[in-house]
């Protein structure tokens, strides 16, 4: 059985949440039988999967392709999938009926940025019957285009404002809120002042969990890499190494070789050679 709401939610202050993002099925394969918690869906697979600048040209669409292929790889980790821009900002009901979406996609939970700018929509959307989880700090769809991308709550009232977000999201009835590149000690705050788990990504040790890329922990991604991201793998490299090795194999003839071929009974060989003779 999947992972629920309540099994993440009694993680609190206890036993730490591990979060990895997912687009396929084969990568959500994997992360599940390494026991991974949540598999979030996130719309930064615009870049690493669609070679987008950034996650604004990002559609419904595409999320829900993401999410069903993920859904049809997880066993027992949770699955959330994330709100592009501008799937949930015009209304209300614009934010229920694309939530919907992506649960009928095979997503248990939803994911959308914002404080407390959002937190109606957020209380809309779990009066449906639907798990939010928030996203405060650094919003890769929006504070990009403001600011670009800039370590938050540097200054006490931004800190502040950090904080009072985060309780509006908890009173909304988001069920974690993921803290993007905040200050270590100011998530630290945040996450000790609300009953919710915080979920980091850049954002110190002090989170109830963390969250990174896939491709950056393996290693697949070089476009960008983040201060905060811990490469497991350089995978890419090894990938290179293997596609070259594959190449020169052909072109000096020793792939395929006799182990990899397929062969005709001898018999039936020499009958058609003396039909085509």
């Amino acid at each position: 059985m999947p992972r629920s709401v309540k099994d993440i939610t009694s993680k609190k202050d206890s036993t730490k949440i591990s979060v990895i993002t997912a687009y396929d099925y084969t990568t959500a394969l994997l992360c599940d039988k390494a026991g991974i918690d949540i598999l979030l869906v996130g719309d930064s697979g615009g870049m690493v999967m669609l070679g987008y600048e950034n996650t604004i040209p990002v559609t419904m669409e595409q999320m829900c392709f993401f999410t069903e292929a993920v859904s049809r790889g997880r066993q027992n980790s949770m699955i959330v999938a994330d709100l592009p821009f501008m799937s949930y900002q015009a209304s209300k009901s614009q934010a229920i009926e694309n939530s919907g979406r992506l649960i009928k996609s095979g997503a248990d939970a939803v994911k959308l940025e914002g404080g407390r700018e959002v937190a109606e929509t957020v209380r809309a959307i779990v009066k449906t019957g639907i798990p939010v989880m928030g996203h405060i700090g650094l919003q890769p769809q929006t504070t990009v285009l403001q600011e670009g991308y800039k370590v938050q709550a540097k200054t006490k009232d931004a800190a502040l404002e950090l904080i009072e977000d985060a309780k509006a999201l908890e009173e909304a009835g988001a069920f974690s809120i993921a803290l993007e590149m905040v200050t270590q000690e100011v998530a630290k705050i945040i996450t000790d002042s609300i009953k919710i788990p915080t979920i980091g990504i850049g954002s110190g040790p002090d989170c109830d969990g963390q969250v990174l890329v896939f491709h950056d922990v393996v290693g697949l991604y070089e476009k960008i890499k983040p201060k905060f991201v811990k490469r497991y793998l350089e995978l890419s490299q090894e990938i290179v190494k293997a596609v070259e090795s594959y190449k020169s194999d052909i072109t000096s003839g020793k792939f395929p070789s006799k182990e990899h071929c397929f062969s005709i009974d001898k018999s039936e060989l020499e009958r058609l050679k003396r039909e085509i003779a």
